[in-house]
């Protein structure tokens, strides 16, 4: 990232709703300091936050588009307890970690932590996901501040450590496990026949071989 979406990223709110039609508010920034991306596909800054962007970026303050949304409150997600099914979908989806429980067992919402990016919405498959005004009559940044933004981007950030890591992790133990399997295949395998012995190896070595390309630093 260059000094320029930096300082773009900075004066977003970082809420991470992705309605700017980026993954994050960072990759937004980028795509505006490239000249990729214009300064009014934020909704949860509204016109404050275009005026900032111009400010930053010595562009002309256009309207919000209304093709990414609307300005409005500031929100939070609150789950129907009564109604949620444990499914983890919502968590799965929540960018800061603001959604706890656990499979089959009940969600609820931190409030504190909810950016009000309405990401849990859509994946709920029963719809028991609503979202309550915090802010009343107030409005993008006038309902927002700097120190939520500050959390919200931190919070967001661990996110991404935590899943990274959690990946690696999971992907070391599924290599353990293939490697325990191919080091006596047969008697980890049903199969009996040598020719689908040797290809059921061949699958495994090859799978094996992917995994750890992956892992290879690009030279």
């Amino acid at each position: 990232m260059n000094d320029l979406a930096r300082r773009i990223d900075a004066a977003l709110p970082q809420t991470q709703c992705q309605r700017c039609g980026y993954p994050d508010c960072a990759q937004y920034a980028q795509a505006i300091a490239d000249g990729a991306a214009d300064i009014n596909q934020c909704p949860p800054g509204g016109a404050e936050g275009v005026q900032r962007l111009a400010a930053l970026t010595g562009r002309p303050a256009l309207p919000l588009s209304p093709t990414h949304g609307i300005e409005g409150p500031v929100t939070v997600a609150v789950i129907d307890e009564d109604w949620c099914i444990g499914c983890t979908l919502c968590i799965k989806v929540c960018p800061t970690d603001a959604i706890v429980g656990a499979n089959k067992r009940m969600h609820t919402v931190i409030e504190a932590y909810c950016t009000g990016c309405e990401l849990c919405i859509p994946v709920c498959p029963v719809d028991c996901i609503s979202l309550d005004n915090v802010s009343g009559e107030r409005t993008g940044w006038a309902g927002w501040s700097p120190q939520l933004a500050a959390q919200g981007k931190a919070r967001y950030e661990a996110r991404q450590i935590r899943v990274a890591r959690e990946k690696v992790e999971h992907d070391a133990r599924l290599e353990a496990k293939a490697e325990a399997k191919l080091a006596d295949l047969a008697a980890a395998s049903k199969l009996t026949e040598p020719a689908a012995l040797d290809h059921k190896r061949a699958v495994i070595e090859a799978a094996l071989a992917r995994a750890r390309a992956r892992r290879a630093p690009p030279g």
